[in-house]
């Protein structure tokens, strides 16, 4: 046993886990100065680089949400055009149907009036038709009258004024029949 403790303190002195003494002095030494370089050279320009790069990212959120706002904007506006627009269609839309209304009564009522006009002017023609036919049966009523009253009394009576007032006479006695039977 006591050989197995010799031979085990032997072998710690050559185990490569453990460096020797002045190794390990040299070697925190040269992880002190690549540490303290690195601290002081690199570790600046890596945060310089993050700053930067965080500030990008920052300004990039904030120009994303300012272009989102304007976004927002501009929908909004065309919303509001788009409104408007189809406000406006509605009230061209009502007015074209109030002037449709407004010329259908404007062409009806010219229709009546035309129409009222054509009646009137018919009743005229057709009184102004029945006077002449009046006054033409008047005439060939009494011309008609005279021959006979004058094969009758057998003496013409071709004196103008008389046969005129027979002739009156006899007519205004057949209307006044006329609108007794009525």
């Amino acid at each position: 046993m006591t050989q197995q403790l010799v031979q085990l303190a032997a072998e710690e002195q050559n185990n490569p886990l453990v460096p020797p003494g002045p190794e390990l002095v040299i070697g925190l030494v040269a992880f002190a100065i690549v540490f303290f370089l690195l601290g002081k050279k690199l570790l600046p320009n890596i945060n310089k680089v993050l700053e930067e790069r965080r500030a990008a990212i920052e300004g990039g959120i904030e120009e994303a949400d300012a272009m989102k706002v304007e976004a927002q904007s501009v929908l909004e506006q065309y919303k509001a055009q788009l409104a408007e627009a189809r406000h406006e269609a509605a009230r061209l839309r009502q007015e074209a149907h109030e002037q449709g209304a407004a010329l259908i009564a404007e062409m009806r009522a010219e229709g009546q009036r035309q129409r009222e006009e054509i009646v009137a002017a018919g009743h005229a023609q057709i009184e102004a038709d029945r006077k002449a036919a009046a006054s033409t049966l008047r005439q060939d009523v009494g011309k008609l009258a005279t021959d006979l009253a004058g094969k009758l009394v057998g003496e013409s009576l071709e004196d103008h004024a008389r046969q005129s007032r027979v002739i009156d006479r006899f007519l205004d006695e057949l209307e006044e029949k006329a609108e007794a039977t009525r």
